[in-house]
């Protein structure tokens, strides 16, 4: 098919949501396509940490990110659907053809995609990391300072100083300790935001970590050589040699185009209804971008909810088919 073919169900955004809408678009027998920003199919997960481990999926006491996207790539190819990579879709617009609703999608490229309905599984949006207010940050970023950790090998043999208290930072934190000579990490309060069990680990474990304590300042010439960290009640400075440091303090989402689209949102999430529908006719959406009483964003829910917005979608384009197809054992 060309891009000026008509889709059935086309899918914003290539990460583990628009993976599994892709497969089981292709399950319901729709002809499918997959437009992403980003050079490679996985979404965040192998732009922001591939070597990072999973815990929370079904069926997988743990998983790389890169190998759990890699199998999911194999299972949305079963069907063939169209791939188009690095290319941002900036306009979404609706218009008639022979008395039915053809949905237009804009890219950044200047090309025009044609789909009968839409599946958003954008994640959160463009993300940028958040970062700190602090003498030779910027200078430093690519000399030492990482915002992610998408080569564990980077950091082998290496004093590492992760700063945060999410999930990112220790995930990071844990995933570095089998690879760094010694971790390090710091965080500005005694309460932390990540799993229980991510928070046990870290502290079972042989990293130091210093709570109550900031990041000040950053030492080196080519390379970070030293960080100042300071205790936030007490105001007493410590530097210690370090050769890498993590900021793993969570990302700024920004919806970008998708806010002039006509969607209703909540701040950067769009609302929709138990079928995964939003405001749009024909248009849906699943995954961290979407929000609705109740919502979790994991993985997990996440597939499910492209499944469900895969299903609505073909009974959308085809009335008489079934919203529930039946379970994928019976076909066998």
């Amino acid at each position: 098919m060309s891009r000026q073919d008509i889709y059935d169900i086309t899918i914003i955004g290539g990460g583990p949501s628009g993976l599994f809408a892709a497969f089981y678009a292709g399950l319901r027998g729709a002809s499918t396509k997959v437009i992403d920003s980003l050079p490679q199919l996985g979404g965040q997960l192998m732009a922001l940490y591939p070597d990072k481990y999973i815990y929370d999926i079904p069926g997988f006491p743990k998983v790389l990110a890169r190998e759990f996207v890699d199998l999911q790539v194999e299972q949305a190819m079963a069907f063939s659907p169209s791939i188009c990579l690095e290319e941002k879709v900036t306009d979404l617009r609706h218009r008639e053809e022979n008395g039915h609703l053809v949905l237009e999608l804009e890219t950044e490229p200047g090309h025009v995609h044609l789909s009968r309905t839409v599946i958003i599984a954008a994640g959160v949006g463009a993300f940028m990391p958040r970062t700190l207010d602090i003498p030779d940050l910027e200078r430093m970023e690519g000399k030492g300072v990482h915002y992610f950790v998408k080569n564990l090998e980077v950091f082998r043999g290496q004093k590492v100083l992760v700063v945060g208290g999410g999930d990112t930072a220790l995930d990071w934190a844990l995933s570095l300790l089998p690879i760094a000579q010694q971790v390090t990490l710091v965080h500005r309060n005694d309460r932390f935001r990540a799993h229980e069990e991510s928070v046990r680990e870290v502290f079972a474990s042989p990293s130091e970590i210093l709570l109550f304590h900031e990041l000040k300042e950053l030492h080196g010439n080519d390379h970070v050589e030293a960080a100042t960290i300071f205790h936030n009640k007490t105001g007493a400075e410590l530097t210690i040699e370090i050769d890498a440091v993590v900021l793993g303090l969570g990302f700024l989402a920004n919806l970008g185009p998708i806010r002039e689209w006509g969607l209703e949102l909540t701040k950067n999430s769009i609302e929709v209804d138990p079928t995964m529908r939003t405001n749009l006719p024909a248009v849906y959406a699943v995954g961290d971008i979407t929000n609705y009483e109740g919502k979790l964003k994991l993985i997990a829910t996440a597939t499910a909810e492209a499944a469900t917005a895969a299903n609505y979608a073909k009974n959308y384009i085809d009335p008489q088919s079934r919203v529930f197809p039946g379970h994928s054992s019976d076909k066998l």
